[in-house]
């Protein structure tokens, strides 16, 4: 097999229907999917898209995520911390220890890059 040297993420495929390990919802009904589009040959990074539906869940982090919003709004709140809203082309990271909200407020697409034992 060639490993491909440049992927193009294209239509979300296969997306797994099942809630993050570590992701609870506390409020409304979301549901979310996640695609993992890549893997890097010793599977340490994984990269995808993500879509979610309104509501709001309670995030326990234990790996480093990039995050690049395609579509919708969220607002993320560390627990004790103040409130980020982030939308359409925003452009983030979420550290291996962040615990807190998200509260999704229009429905989401996001592509996603994550390094697993961060």
């Amino acid at each position: 097999m060639v490993h491909k040297t440049i992927l193009k993420f294209g239509q979300v495929e296969d997306a797994d229907p099942s809630d993050l390990s570590g992701w609870v919802v506390i409020e409304g009904s979301p549901t979310m999917k996640t695609a993992v589009q890549h893997k890097t040959r010793d599977g340490k990074v994984l990269s995808g898209t993500w879509q979610a539906t309104p509501g709001t869940y309670h995030a326990s982090y234990t790996d480093y995520e990039f995050v690049h919003m395609i579509s919708g709004r969220i607002v993320i709140t560390p627990d004790g911390g103040e409130p980020v809203e982030v939308g359409p082309g925003d452009a983030f990271v979420v550290e291996a220890d962040f615990k807190g909200t998200w509260k999704i407020i229009e429905p989401v697409t996001k592509h996603f890059v994550v390094t697993l034992g961060s």
